[in-house]
């Protein structure tokens, strides 16, 4: 299947054609019109910047669901409706910091969050920072290359509110839940970013925006039967990626997400919790040598001898990357139901 072909039933694959339904625009204007919409419901002009940032690069770097289209879930979730408070620290030493963000949404929770973890293993040489009390924080990859610009490792870790089923289990009981992991590199930053879920509720929000199925095998109704029908998923939830190792680790981001307060504004353990661990490689190697040996690893990896027909052997993070360096110039393309419905807001 083309990636035109694709692009037209997957909300998750990239739009690069100018198609009926799909209209190109600048980064200026994608910004704009982002910014106009975040405005109109309730953010100022600081929260809509930090918000837009992420949201532009996530389409530049290819991800479709992730960049515009959230702010109209963001526009729909009732807890945007309720009364915010300014993000601040509520326990805090030398190396920690926990944060109650204010039932602000996490792009800015966890923005504010990255900068603490930045500022304290900069001077201390490792950080853990936890936030609260906040919703949808978007995608993990972002934070992470926040924190490796300023040459450090990190872990980061989002749990959420039950999306997604245990092995066997009729009702959702874990957070989409993804874990990233970023790594310094003489040549850039190296991030992995995974969900724990076999889809993220962005691409399922997305699909039924669009009135588009999921594939098979892993939504399920409000009643725990299976579908691919995104408006009753809606109602269900998903399973976990790779069965019962992806489960697992799906639990092990929810009780991290414990350490970051999830369960401190409303008492459930099924929340949301954004965590940052940040170390100075240099802490545990004095020589400062971890950065040259991260790109003799990438470049170990990618010298491997190919079965036939692979042009290339790939690093996480290396297409996103080529995504963003052609988009720049290139532009991005968006739904046009999206624009049209950003616009109505």
């Amino acid at each position: 299947m083309s990636e035109t072909t694709a692009s037209r039933t997957d909300p998750t694959g990239p739009l690069d054609a100018d198609r009926p339904d799909g209209i190109r625009m600048s980064i200026e204007e994608a910004t704009a019109l982002g910014m106009q919409a975040l405005k109109r419901i309730g953010s100022t002009e600081e929260e809509a910047k930090i918000i837009v940032d992420q949201l532009i690069d996530n389409a530049l770097c290819g991800y479709r669901f992730a960049s515009l289209p959230r702010i109209l879930a963001i526009a729909g979730d009732p807890k945007t409706k309720e009364p915010r408070r300014p993000v601040k620290i509520i326990h805090e030493t030398p190396l920690s910091a926990l944060v109650d963000a204010g039932n602000n949404v996490g792009y800015v929770a966890c923005y504010h969050a990255a900068n603490i973890a930045i500022e304290k293993a900069k001077k201390s040489g490792f950080a853990s920072v936890g936030a609260h009390d906040s919703y949808y924080s978007g995608r993990n990859a972002y934070f992470a290359e926040m924190i490796v610009k300023a040459g450090l490792v990190c872990i980061h870790i989002a749990s959420a509110k039950p999306r997604v089923l245990p092995i066997g289990g009729l009702k959702p009981a874990l957070g989409t839940n993804p874990i990233c992991f970023g790594f310094p590199s003489t040549k850039g930053p190296v991030i992995v970013d995974l969900g724990t879920a076999s889809l993220m509720w962005g691409d399922v929000l997305l699909h039924a925006h669009l009135g588009l199925p999921i594939p098979e095998g892993i939504g399920f109704d409000g009643e725990g039967n299976a579908t691919t029908d995104a408006h009753k998923v809606q109602e269900g939830g998903v399973v976990p990626f790779g069965e019962h190792k992806g489960y697992g680790l799906s639990i092990a981001v929810q009780a991290l997400g414990l350490l970051a307060g999830a369960a401190i504004p409303r008492g459930q353990s099924q929340d949301y919790g954004f965590l940052f661990l940040a170390l100075d490689p240099k802490l545990m190697l004095p020589g400062g040598d971890f950065e040259a040996n991260m790109t003799d690893l990438v470049e170990k990896i990618k010298a491997t001898p190919r079965r036939e027909g692979v042009d290339e052997i790939r690093i996480p993070s290396e297409r996103a990357y080529r995504e963003r360096d052609r988009r720049r110039k290139e532009g991005l393309v968006f739904d046009v139901k999206v624009v049209d419905s950003l616009r109505a807001l």
